[in-house]
């Protein structure tokens, strides 16, 4: 049974920082691209950051490039979303997303999110 489980966020005042984590479960975590994406209330859902099976490749929205940064660690399978500098346009759901993009395909799955809000 594939479980993502985010934790990390919460309320934080503009230009602080948090981490997100996403721990993984029920699957093969070295095989599986994984990303973060964001929902605000009344935004459609959007990729905020991507990491390959590997490692070897990150991607960012262009909102958030230079302010976050995105890495996995294999032996906790876990994936990880620093977010520094935050801006009240930051406030969003953040939910964790795993895909296999290698044969044989699988996913996408999805956390259930973890709010962050930055408000003074």
């Amino acid at each position: 049974q594939v479980q993502l489980v985010e934790s990390g966020g919460g309320l934080v005042q503009p230009g602080g920082s948090l981490r997100l984590s996403c721990a993984a479960s029920g699957f093969t975590f070295s095989t599986y691209t994984m990303s973060w994406y964001r929902q605000a209330p009344g935004k459609e859902r959007e990729l905020v950051a991507d990491i390959t099976s590997a490692a070897d490749s990150t991607n960012y929205a262009d909102s958030v490039k230079g302010r976050f940064t995105m890495s996995r660690d294999y032996a906790k399978n876990t994936v990880y979303l620093q977010m520094n500098s935050l801006k009240p346009e930051d406030t969003a759901v953040y939910y964790c997303n795993a895909r296999r993009r290698t044969w044989p395909l699988r996913g996408p799955y999805w956390g259930q999110g973890t709010q962050v809000t930055v408000s003074s």
